[in-house]
C-alpha cells in the first residue's frame, strides 16, 4: 500500500484552488485533481498493510490543538524560474504546523519510517510542470505565476492528521482515507 499523512482541507478551499489553477490553464503542467489536494505532512510511500492499525493507533496519539491556516500565494519548487512544482503556500499557525509534523514523524519512527532530510515547506500542490515542457514554456509558466492573481487569503482550521492510501492510476492518483 502506497500511504501519506495528511490534513485535508474543506470544500472552499478546494474551489479556491480549482480557480488558481484555471488561471494558470494553457500551461504544459499535468494538474493535481482539486478533490485530492492536501496538506502532506509525511509520505509514507509502499507500506505493509500489516502497519496500519499501528500507524492509525501513533497518530491518535498525538495531540492537536485545532490550527489556523491560511492561503498564502502561489510559488514553485525549486524556484519560479525552473518550476517544476507548482504549489500555493500555507500561512497561519505555520510554528504548530511545523510542530505537528515533528510530531508525525516521531510517532512514526518507532515503526521503521525515516522522516525527511529536508525542511518541511507547507505547502498544497496544484500541478507538476510536463516533463516534455521545453526551457521557454517554463519560463512562461514562471513568468504567469508571479503576473497571475494569486488564490484568496482563505482562513481554515485543521484539526488532525489523517493516513491516506494513495492508488496511482493512469488518469492520476486517487486518495483514499484510512482514519
Amino acid at each position: 500500500m502506497r500511504l501519506f499523512i495528511a490534513l485535508d482541507l474543506p470544500e472552499p478551499l478546494r474551489a479556491e484552488l480549482a480557480a488558481a489553477q484555471a488561471r494558470l490553464r494553457g500551461h504544459p503542467v499535468r494538474w493535481s485533481e482539486p478533490a485530492g489536494i492536501h496538506l502532506t505532512l509525511q509520505f509514507l510511500g509502499e507500506t505493509d498493510q500489516a502497519l496500519v492499525a499501528p500507524l492509525l493507533e501513533a497518530l491518535s496519539a498525538i495531540a492537536v490543538a485545532p490550527l489556523t491556516l491560511v492561503l498564502a500565494g502561489l510559488g514553485a519548487f525549486p524556484s519560479t524560474r525552473q518550476p517544476h512544482v507548482i504549489w500555493v503556500g500555507v500561512g497561519g499557525d505555520t510554528q504548530a504546523l511545523a510542530r505537528l509534523q515533528s510530531a508525525v514523524a516521531a510517532a512514526t519512527a518507532p515503526l521503521g519510517f525515516i522522516p525527511e532530510r529536508r525542511a518541511f515547506t507547507a505547502h498544497l500542490t496544484l500541478g507538476r510542470a510536463r516533463q516534455e515542457a521545453s526551457p521557454e514554456q517554463l519560463r512562461a509558466l514562471g513568468e504567469a505565476l508571479a503576473r497571475i492573481q494569486p488564490p484568496a487569503p482563505l482562513i481554515w482550521e485543521a484539526t488532525r492528521p489523517i493516513l491516506f492510501q494513495s492508488i496511482l492510476t493512469p488518469r492520476g492518483a486517487t486518495y483514499t482515507q484510512l482514519g
